[in-house]
């Protein structure tokens, strides 16, 4: 008789810290027995730990589908996290700019369903070598891409922060989607970049290859990204693939269905003697006057600066912050004007040249430091040579086009007038532009 495969579940944990240099945490994580999903929001103090909270809020409903498709149930989700997005814009257009990531692993019993837009990550140690199973959606990974920077480089670039695809409330937010098999004894990791940023794969791969288990192995891999700066939030969801009927000696957590729900989304407003989350989703620990008492808070401190923004009205000696969360937010809007107008560039086409022949540009004929705002997106086959002088000036100087077709309608104009400028019957015609034309 064959063997029969194994029946799959996983161990599952959710862990999230504020890290050292913040105040706040905007970032969402949640574990169940079928989805994993982390969520790390954007746009500002106020506004981050909204948007995460938000769209985590949605993705977190979603149940393995009937018909089984769960890239299909997936794309639904983040596109109903993302619409969420846009209503809470509408009502409330202070936070206009606001995103978060997204990615997400649904289980079917089988097989894991992705979906992922953003920069933060998923990963797989599979037979101790650790794989990234996304793609960051950044400036300083398409650079990788084109092969204009290192993946070391990258982690050191100026604008390795800068990110091209996001949940903002608009009609773009289309993630990548694909079907994952595991097998047992897999690790998949779910984190933000604070972790990613401060932690590198080496560090990772040594943590998931050697904690005893998935507790152990998140409590290791935040405390490695505080060790490394904590610069930013530190949110990981991690999983381990078990055989459910294999002997363990110990309850699969997979089993009581228990939710686990941490960061900004498990954080409610609550009034004396309520309570909350710990990181971990676990224990619910009592609220006191000396802390905060929330999700990856400090202790010790005595006001939450994040709070003061949502007061009526702030005590006077706390004018300085207000002056900060100000700048803070004057800082953010223009953070979100550039990455429009970046966004603005890419929808940009013109006609140029580049080694002697006519290319279409995506982008606009402009560089900054550091970031180039155009790049070939097709080479014709219409030589300089071809054309007359007067056509060649227009090209090397950039025709401006209104969209890729309108691109491609100028390139047919001008293969057309160097056909007619091979041909010496309608070169010699009176009134001909094939001056220079060979």
């Amino acid at each position: 008789m064959a063997p029969q495969n194994p029946r799959l579940g996983y161990e599952y944990v959710a862990l999230s810290d504020v890290g050292r240099r913040r105040s706040s945490n905007q970032d969402s994580g949640f574990a169940s027995s079928h989805l994993l999903v982390i969520a790390d929001g954007m746009g500002g103090a106020a506004a981050g730990d909204l948007a995460s909270a938000e769209a985590m809020n949605v993705v977190r409903r979603l149940e393995v589908p009937a018909n089984g498709d769960v890239l299909e149930a997936l794309a639904g989700a983040v596109h109903r996290a993302n619409d969420r997005l846009a209503e809470v814009i509408e009502d409330e257009p202070s936070v206009e700019g606001m995103g978060t990531t997204m990615t997400a692993l649904l289980w079917d019993g089988e097989k894991f369903g992705l979906a992922h837009i953003g920069d933060s990550r998923a990963y797989v140690l599979r037979d101790g070598t650790l794989h990234q199973i996304t793609k960051d959606h950044t400036l300083v990974q398409s650079l990788v891409d084109e092969g204009r920077l290192t993946p070391e480089g990258a982690r050191s670039h100026p604008n390795r922060s800068l990110i091209l695809r996001v949940l903002l409330g608009r009609d773009d937010a289309e993630p990548d989607l694909q079907l994952v098999e595991p097998r047992v004894g897999d690790r998949f990791l779910l984190c933000s970049d604070g972790l990613s940023d401060m932690v590198d794969d080496a560090g990772i791969a040594d943590v998931l290859g050697h904690a005893g288990n998935v507790d152990a192995a998140a409590v290791e891999l935040v405390q490695r990204a505080l060790d490394g700066g904590g610069a930013d939030n530190v949110t990981v969801v991690l999983a381990e693939i078990v055989d459910l009927d294999a002997p363990t000696g110990h309850e699969v957590a997979s089993d009581d269905g228990q939710e686990m729900l941490v960061g900004a989304a498990s954080e409610q407003p609550r009034g004396p003697g309520s309570t909350t989350t710990t990181a971990t989703g676990m224990q619910p620990v009592p609220d006191d006057e000396e802390g905060r008492g929330t999700t990856g808070g400090r202790r010790d401190e005595p006001v939450d600066p994040e709070q003061l923004r949502y007061a009526p009205q702030a005590p006077r000696r706390y004018a300085w912050l207000r002056r900060l969360i100000v700048i803070a937010v004057v800082v953010g809007i223009i953070a979100a004007g550039l990455k429009l107008a970046y966004d603005w560039t890419q929808s940009q086409y013109y006609v140029g040249s580049q080694d002697g022949v006519v290319v279409i540009y995506r982008g606009v004929q402009a560089d900054i430091p550091v970031i180039e705002l155009n790049s070939v997106d097709e080479v014709t086959d219409v030589t300089l040579d071809s054309l007359p002088t007067f056509r060649v000036n227009q090209v090397d100087e950039g025709i401006q086009s209104s969209s890729q077709a309108d691109a491609r309608a100028t390139v047919q104009s001008l293969r057309e007038i160097a056909a007619r400028c091979a041909d010496p019957a309608q070169a010699n015609l009176p009134g001909t532009e094939c001056e220079g034309a060979e």
